[in-house]
């Protein structure tokens, strides 16, 4: 149905004009006689088609932290939230982001609660988000809280970052290392190999067992990838069920290093998930469960979840945490002392300001243990390779010598 601009004057002869969607202008003029109105000009709006998006794709968290801040500011300075949300939605680069924000707003505007209208899109606003945006909503502290979540969502990043970058720094370093090894066994070796045979001369014992590995891992590489890809399969389908996670998380924190990186990273992103929400307003008992989701670690979460138990049949936070020899003893008493004063949310605040720049440190300092590690890991197997393929023509050299 065509959206008309229209003007006419009342049957006083008052101007008036506005808008209005009609089957034609006929129509158009009809309705507006029913109220009243003598049209004396109509127009009909061209509506811009709405740019193509996907409601379903999953938002980068850094996007998100920008919306968040802006509106937060926007609802701050005096803004209406649906003109807060229609100027942001004006003013995005992301496309998708844009789409859901716009379908949001229209939400709102047909009688839907802010935090109801985040619900429809959990690959953007999680959980957390949406429980945080209910409690600013019912306590009247919008602005506030969604403060607190740019906060979060900033610190939370920046710890995930610094995590990833000990983690993929080493593996990407040994898979290039495993690359180019193969690139060596596959294709450059059996030059050499074809060159040996031509001399006549039995080769050194470095430089057979070379040959020897070329040769089997041209032979077998099908089945080795096959292998690998197998194995990593099977990993990601015993990681999938409870048990699996349970028994692999249980072994990543006994791990040397990283496994007290893994607890600090996590305690850090426990702490600081509970002290926001609790912050904002929400009860321990449904910000634990929350929090429980948002552990990364199986045993983190079957702790937090213990703790939810124990608590709501009338036990303090502590008691459980210590029980379950997850926690720091550190952590365990800065809580106690937090549920004692009435001030657990500032004391969680405390410890994850701790352990984030406590993981911070870590990072820094396992970055600098393992670079002359995997240098001289590079070292001592590319360089074996080329001294072991140049050792018959060292022995050539001294022999024609």
């Amino acid at each position: 149905m065509p959206l008309y601009e229209w003007e006419g004057t009342t049957l006083k002869g008052v101007p008036r004009k506005g808008t209005l969607k009609a089957d034609s202008e006929a129509t158009l003029r009809v309705s507006l006689r029913k109220d009243g109105i003598i049209l004396t000009k109509a127009r009909e709006k061209k509506t811009t088609p709405k740019e193509k998006y996907n409601p379903k794709k999953k938002i980068k968290p850094m996007n998100i932290v920008v919306f968040t801040r802006q509106l937060s500011t926007m609802i701050t300075s005096g803004l209406p939230l649906v003109q807060s949300l229609d100027i942001l939605s004006n003013q995005m680069e992301d496309k998708d982001l844009k789409g859901i924000v716009r379908e949001i707003k229209e939400k709102i505007e047909t009688g839907s609660r802010f935090a109801d209208a985040l619900r429809d899109y959990p690959q953007c606003f999680d959980p957390l988000y949406v429980n945080l945006v209910v409690a600013g909503e019912e306590g009247g502290m919008l602005d506030n809280v969604l403060q607190r979540l740019a906060v979060y969502m900033e610190k939370t990043e920046k710890l995930k970052k610094k995590v990833k970058s000990a983690m993929i720094y080493p593996i990407s370093i040994i898979v290039v290392a495993i690359g180019v090894v193969m690139v060596l066994l596959i294709f450059v070796i059996p030059v050499f190999e074809t060159m040996f045979k031509d001399m006549g001369a039995s080769l050194p014992a470095p430089t057979q067992i070379v040959v020897n590995l070329s040769r089997f891992v041209k032979s077998k590489i099908i089945y080795m990838i096959v292998f690998v890809g197998v194995i990593v399969f099977a990993f990601k389908k015993y990681y999938s069920t409870i048990n699996g996670r349970r028994k692999i998380d249980a072994i990543i924190l006994k791990l040397p290093i990283f496994g007290v990186l893994a607890i600090k990273a996590s305690i850090a992103r426990v702490t600081r998930t509970l002290a926001t929400l609790l912050s904002s307003g929400v009860p321990i008992l449904e910000s634990l469960i929350i929090v429980a989701k948002v552990a990364g670690n199986k045993i983190v979460e079957e702790a937090l979840i213990t703790a939810r138990a124990r608590i709501s049949e009338g036990r303090s936070m502590s008691e459980p945490l210590e029980e379950s020899k997850v926690f720091p003893p550190m952590v365990v008493q800065m809580i106690e002392v937090g549920e004692s004063t009435g001030a657990l949310d500032n004391m969680l605040n405390k410890i994850a300001d701790f352990y984030e720049e406590d993981v911070d440190n870590l990072v820094s300092n396992l970055m600098a243990m393992m670079e002359p590690m995997i240098m001289m890991f590079l070292g001592v197997v590319l360089g074996g390779l080329i001294i072991a393929m140049y050792l018959p023509i060292f022995k050539l050299g001294q022999a024609i010598g």
